[in-house]
């Protein structure tokens, strides 16, 4: 069974998330800061992680940059979440080592097919 990170500071978008992941038979485990989500990547060393970018304490992109520089997280996929879905932010989140981008509000069949894409390369 894959594990997924979901980290998000929004209570309801991390609920929404951890539901559609675990109907697709996903093991899920959540974070709600940057902190926490390196805490749990650590610990649970997941296959893939949706990082929010705007979070309290670490950002996701400071997030994905120290993923990317530990040897023992560097191959775990990556997909930024968020709101901001100007072009410069996609390429910032892709320059600081994230596989995939999605922009909030998501359909869940976008996101799924994403995940399965990175999941399956």
């Amino acid at each position: 069974m894959k594990k997924i990170l979901a980290v998000d500071d929004e209570p309801n978008i991390l609920m929404s998330i951890e539901f559609i992941l675990e109907m697709e038979g996903y093991q899920v485990h959540t974070a709600r800061d940057g902190d926490e989500a390196l805490e749990v990547a650590e610990r649970e060393h997941p296959d893939l992680i949706l990082l929010d970018v705007n979070m309290p304490r670490k950002g996701g992109y400071e997030v994905c940059r120290i993923l990317r520089e530990r040897e023992d997280l560097a191959a775990t996929k990556v997909i930024m979440l968020t709101a901001k879905g100007q072009a410069l932010e996609k390429k910032k989140g892709i320059e600081m080592g994230a596989d995939e981008y999605v922009t909030k509000p998501f359909a869940a069949d976008e996101l799924l097919g994403k995940i399965r894409a990175l999941l399956e390369s």
